[in-house]
């Protein structure tokens, strides 16, 4: 079982995110992006692991019915947790600025929710990432985000963009995971997925 197996099958990528699409390509897959507008409510009472897998079954669960036979949609969603509160996208500089804040010199984890779904079954998985920053000052936080722009991104930043390469002290876990997809992790499941 191999990539060109899995190319056999119609896979579909229910993510905008332009790092998951890049991710799936220099992996081999072939697939087609398609989106479904859904709000990524989650309640209250869910944790860390539960609030990514809980919103990447829901976003997986906006395509039924319609699953094709020979189809795969893959979902997910990704979170930045620290101190038991959920970093979301920044909704603009002030928000942004006050998330790096919260994560410079801590350390917090990038927990990304996956979900395969066929028209037969649905399986779902995390990944989880430690990701330890070293001090940053407000003038270096404010150069980040004027010349990246990190609003579309959970927790205000991208690890392959200059804040990760100043200020990353260390990683445990899938690097690939805070780009966006535990994409080793995705290739696994989705062979066990189809045999």
């Amino acid at each position: 079982m191999g990539i060109d197996d899995l190319n056999k099958f119609r896979i579909i990528l229910g993510s905008r995110s332009p790092r998951r699409q890049e991710l799936l390509r220099e992996l081999g897959l072939e697939f087609e992006v398609v989106t479904k507008d859904w709000d990524e409510y989650y309640p209250a009472y869910l944790t860390g692991p539960e609030i990514a897998l809980y919103v990447a079954e829901e976003k997986a669960k906006s395509f039924i019915p319609g699953i094709g036979e020979n189809e795969i949609v893959i979902t997910a969603d990704t979170i930045v947790w620290c101190g038991n509160e959920v970093l979301s996208k920044p909704a603009d500089m002030e928000d942004a600025l006050r998330i790096i804040r919260t994560i410079s010199g801590r350390t917090h984890e990038v927990i990304t929710g996956v979900c395969l779904l066929s028209s037969v079954k649905m399986v779902s998985f995390q990944s989880s990432t430690r990701v330890t920053f070293s001090e940053l000052t407000d003038e270096e936080i404010l150069h980040y985000i004027s010349r990246y722009k990190p609003y579309d991104k959970a927790g205000a930043y991208g690890i392959q963009e200059w804040i990760g390469i100043a200020a990353c002290s260390s990683i445990e876990g899938s690097y690939f995971n805070v780009v966006g997809l535990p994409v080793e992790q995705v290739y696994r499941e989705l062979k066990k997925f189809v045999l």
